[in-house]
């Protein structure tokens, strides 16, 4: 399996803790030297772990936004 290789380019914001200290975040992160892209997922405290998330384009990102500005 390809190792995969990831840089947190900007913190954003945290969203929430669990109880074992794991926080869900929102962050642009490069993923594989790729441009960053906007990432919700949940992060161990040292950020070496991470769980499943939600990686989105500027422009999904975007019409996200739209969506909840609306609700």
């Amino acid at each position: 399996m390809a190792e995969l290789k990831y840089e947190i380019t900007k913190k954003l914001g945290v969203l929430g803790e669990n109880a074992k200290g794991w926080t869900k975040e929102l962050n642009l992160v490069s993923w594989n030297d790729r441009e960053p892209k906007y990432d919700i997922r949940e992060w161990s405290p040292d950020h070496d772990r991470m769980g499943k998330g939600v990686t989105l384009t500027e422009d999904e990102f975007l019409e996200l936004k739209t969506i909840l500005s609306e609700l």
